[in-house]
């Protein structure tokens, strides 16, 4: 094959430089339109949590503070806790703060525990319990030592689900000190032993749905 003379090759050289700036002249055409644009926007997008309270009508006072106990009392008392929550919500009953005997009152001392409305912290006249078992008898007959291992949120008693808005329960609580299948000596080695806890509700929100 023979290779193109001196002069063809010029030729063929001057011959791509007009498709070069032809190539370039398209190029700076199309990018002039990026002057013109178009914009939408959807404004105003904000996030803000909901609250929740708990509260209880106890006004600092102890539930039960009892001395000179003897064997076989038994007694009753109420507390009223009101939730109010933007959104649904969920309360549940646990202890903190126990205090053991070296005697071991504590697992001799058995509370029960029922949700229902009316009555209040002054007087439990008129309490009415849930007729749902599952929600209205929380606890039965449960030593108070095993009552103070319920003492975080996930390992509370009950579960109370709470609409939106404010709204309120009633706790009935009833302790008996039990004695059963003790001996005399067993039940004389308990004398001056003291024991406590102390009880808490707390209201968390629900978890959310996807």
């Amino acid at each position: 094959m023979n290779k193109p003379s001196r002069r063809a090759q010029k030729i063929m050289a001057a011959a791509t430089t007009p498709v070069a700036v032809i190539a370039a002249g398209a190029l700076v055409y199309q990018a002039s339109y990026a002057a013109f644009t178009g914009q939408t926007r959807n404004s105003g997008n904000e996030w803000s949590t909901g609250s929740v309270s708990l509260t209880d009508d106890d006004n600092g006072q102890a539930r039960f503070r009892v001395t000179n106990m003897l064997p076989g009392q038994t007694e009753s008392k109420c507390i009223t806790v009101t939730a109010n929550a933007s959104v649904p919500s969920t309360v549940k009953g646990f202890a903190i703060n126990p205090v053991t005997s070296v005697q071991g009152l504590e697992n001799r001392i058995l509370m029960s525990i029922q949700a229902g409305s009316d009555g209040s912290f002054a007087d439990c006249t008129g309490f009415k319990p849930l007729q749902d078992a599952a929600n209205g008898v929380i606890v039965a007959d449960a030593p108070l030592s095993g009552i103070a291992q319920k003492n975080t949120f996930e390992t509370a008693m009950g579960g109370w689900e709470v609409p939106k808005g404010t709204n309120s329960r009633t706790y009935k609580l009833t302790w008996k000190f039990d004695t059963t299948g003790m001996t005399q000596s067993q039940i004389d080695q308990l004398q001056g032993a003291k024991t406590g806890v102390d009880m808490q509700w707390e209201m968390r929100t629900a978890e959310p749905t996807s």
